[in-house]
């Protein structure tokens, strides 16, 4: 089941106050990223995030399941969509433990 683009936009709304959330098209579903980070998708309705140690910390009782089948476990994050702050702070946790994006590099001009 297709995820739909309210679900993203609400889930987006939930994480605003953790910094700029972004939703990309891929695989299908849509992938979440926060301040440039990838920190999860969002699959069949239902929001992953990165299984990181700062997110256990701050989400101890999650639950994992891959997203997809094939896929890394990663954290439910789904109940936390009624507690927007304590989601900003696993999203935030997530973020802080993933290294920075590296630079795209420049297509060559043909």
């Amino acid at each position: 089941m297709a995820t739909s683009a309210d679900t993203v936009e609400f889930i987006r709304e939930q994480m605003a106050g953790a910094g700029a959330v972004t939703a990309k098209r891929m695989f299908g579903e849509w992938g979440l990223y926060l301040d440039g980070k990838f920190i999860g998708v969002i699959c069949d309705e239902t929001l992953f995030l990165k299984d990181t140690p700062g997110a256990r910390d701050a989400f101890p009782d999650a639950e994992t399941a891959p997203p997809y089948p094939g896929a890394k476990p990663a954290l439910v994050a789904a109940p936390l969509l009624d507690e927007p702050e304590q989601l900003c702070r696993v999203a935030r946790a997530v973020w802080d433990d993933l290294p920075a994006p590296r630079p795209k590099k420049p297509r060559k001009k043909t």
